[in-house]
């Protein structure tokens, strides 16, 4: 897959851009999963060989990331930073003036819900909602493949399958003991066309792998989807999950600092399934995160020119060509 890639694409991976321009240090984050190696490396390379800045990645998490921009004022960007998972503690630093919000970086953000093949979708249509699956449970197999043990939208689906008396309708819960098995569960079907019915979330390699869609479960209510989120609440109910808010954060003095850099990252949005694509490329080509950035760099310029000012879009192109 390297041999794919012209060598000066793959040595500006590592080589600083000689461009004249005012950008210096700057420091972004790495989280330890796949779409935000993804989303850094295609700011990294954004940034050095379109605006000349000398950046280095931080190996983080969410949490540690926002500790550590509270009491050391840095990094100076942080992506792909989860908003339910940051908390009050983000707020605080938000209400403090020592960060900002620049850009929902997954539009329309995670993504989870109830999903079905989009074979099965099309052979049998009443299956894109709820009731249908109900009323038809042999049509998926009379099985519903839940959300691993001890994460967090496994507390919400079994409210959910409490809620709509899911077993009711002959729908046997299958709890999968690790997100491995749930892949599996749905690359084993998906590559048989048989049923399959159950929890994913995205941007994800199996949702960018295999065409799902998502079964309606209703309207999304706040209140209730709330509530959903305590183990054995005593009044679950019917919600639709919501897309989680995903952001790009900098800190105020990098954007006092940096404004064109800073402009330029609050135009930086993947739409979430483009994300799941991406990483259904690098799992199938075996890549790293800085192919798979020059890899959409490459085939995407009508999306990342609209992110740029005329100048950086220049030197980008110079070396993309």
């Amino acid at each position: 897959m390297r041999k794919l890639m012209p060598v000066a694409m793959l040595c500006a991976l590592s080589v600083p851009a000689l461009a004249q321009a005012d950008c210096g240090e700057v420091s972004i984050t790495e989280m330890n999963w796949a779409s935000n190696t993804v989303v850094t490396n295609v700011a990294k390379f954004i940034m050095e060989q379109g605006y000349g800045c000398d950046v280095t990645i931080v190996p983080s998490d969410t949490v540690p990331a926002v500790t550590s921009v509270a009491e050391n004022g840095e990094p100076d960007i942080v992506t792909e930073l989860w908003l339910n998972s940051a908390g009050e503690a983000y707020l605080r630093l938000e209400e403090e003036g020592k960060i900002e919000r620049l850009a929902k970086v997954l539009d329309p953000g995670g993504v989870e819900g109830w999903w079905i093949p989009t074979y099965l979708a099309e052979k049998h249509p009443e299956l894109t909602t709820i009731e249908g699956v109900m009323a038809n449970p042999e049509l998926v197999d009379n099985r519903f493949n839940n959300c691993p043990s001890g994460w967090g939208c496994r507390v919400v689906s079994d409210n959910l399958v409490r809620a709509l008396d899911l077993e009711s309708s002959g729908i046997e819960v299958f709890n999968h003991g690790s997100g491995e098995t749930l892949a599996s569960s749905m690359a084993s079907a998906v590559q048989d066309e048989e049923p399959w019915f159950g929890y994913y979330w995205g941007p994800t390699v199996p949702l960018g792998k295999f065409d799902m869609t998502r079964v309606k479960l209703g309207e999304y209510k706040p209140e209730v989807h709330t509530r959903n989120q305590t183990q054995d609440v005593d009044n679950p109910g019917v919600s639709e999950f919501p897309a989680a808010t995903i952001l790009t954060s900098v800190t105020t003095d990098f954007k006092e600092r940096e404004p064109e850099v800073a402009e330029m990252l609050s135009k930086l949005t993947f739409k979430t399934e483009t994300m799941s694509g991406l990483l259904a490329w690098m799992d199938q080509n075996n890549a790293s995160a800085e192919e798979a950035a020059v890899y959409f760099l490459s085939n995407n310029s009508d999306e990342w020119s609209t992110w740029l000012n005329d100048a950086a879009r220049e030197r980008l192109a110079a070396v993309l060509n």
